[in-house]
């Protein structure tokens, strides 16, 4: 049996499409969940920011909202791409909202968690995962860590370069 990657896993895309994240297989892919009335929320323009300036070199971004931290992402599927649209110019895919914790956690999240160890699980919005071409986690942030952090872009940078 060959070892699950990120590309072996489906989610559901903001506006009820299916997102097979194996289209993406060979690039580099940045998995955030996120919410939009949190404290971290302005993170969304550094995450367009990079998004934008990165995507020529293959880098996807995808957004998985969430609900599962303090109700911070509490709109419906339009309320939450008017908001994403409207505030930070969001571009790159977004999924449906989704549970990356607890007993409903997506396979995704469940899958992360298990690759990155216990630290790695969301203990809040915006955590970050940065997965390789290969299709294997090769670091995951905190919500703390912006997207303009060096360290973070660092990270980036080596699976982007990583051919």
């Amino acid at each position: 049996m060959t070892e699950r990657t990120a590309f072996d896993f489906t989610m559901t895309g903001l506006q009820g499409d299916p997102l097979d994240l194996g289209q993406f297989a060979g690039k580099p892919l940045l998995i955030v969940n996120t919410a939009s009335k949190c404290g971290f929320t302005p993170q969304y323009e550094g995450l367009q920011a990079l998004w934008s300036s990165h995507r020529d070199r293959d880098l996807v971004v995808i957004g998985v909202p969430s609900n599962d931290f303090g109700r911070q992402e509490p709109g419906s599927a339009e309320e939450i791409t008017g908001f994403c649209q409207k505030n930070y110019g969001v571009g790159f895919p977004m999924t449906e909202k989704v549970h990356v914790r607890g007993p409903e956690t997506h396979p995704l999240f469940a899958w992360l968690a298990e690759q990155g160890g216990v630290l790695s699980k969301p203990r809040w919005n915006f955590f970050k995962y940065v997965i390789g071409r290969d299709g294997r986690l090769a670091s995951w942030f905190t919500s703390i860590t912006t997207p303009d952090s060096k360290r973070f872009r660092t990270a980036i940078e080596r699976v982007v370069l990583d051919r």
